[in-house]
């Protein structure tokens, strides 16, 4: 497995991911070509020195995983860098193959890299699966989230 950071031809195959299970197919657009908003989105996480889209290629090459890092700095813990890890996805024909375990140890040893004294993760309680995955990786369901939405998805 290799890691690298997404290049502007991985949007496609990127978006796919993210929409390619029933909450994402809920919440996003995938088409082709796709929307200007993701286009959009994709340049602002680059041009961010506190954001890494991450893909995972095999050893053909081929995209088989994506996750987000986000890198928070902030006052508490004297200074401390708080990293955060978003949209967690493996392509489906390759899941259950200890992929996901091999992308989180990975961007555990990034976040510790960076300076980072925690790495945490929100995960939709309609995923239980993904719970009991993060809970074997180390991380303990130690607060209580809450979200505030603003806008409404089409």
């Amino acid at each position: 497995m290799k890691f690298r950071i997404a290049y502007k031809k991985d949007l496609e195959f990127i978006v796919s991911l993210l929409a390619n299970d029933n909450l994402g197919k809920l919440r996003e657009d995938f088409r082709i070509p796709l929307p200007a908003c993701y286009q959009d989105a994709f340049d602002q996480i680059q041009n961010d020195k506190n954001q890494e889209l991450v893909v995972m290629e095999d050893s053909k090459n081929q995209i088989i995983g994506t996750f987000q890092l986000s890198f928070i700095p902030y006052l508490t813990y004297q200074g401390g860098i708080r990293a955060q890890i978003e949209a967690v996805r493996i392509h489906k024909d390759h899941r259950g193959q200890e992929l996901g375990s091999k992308m989180l140890e990975w961007a555990i040893d990034r976040a510790k890299a960076k300076g980072a004294h925690v790495l945490q993760l929100t995960t939709d309680k309609r995923r239980p699966e993904a719970l009991r995955f993060y809970e074997k990786m180390g991380f303990e369901a130690s607060h209580e989230g809450m979200k505030l939405h603003f806008k409404k998805l089409k």
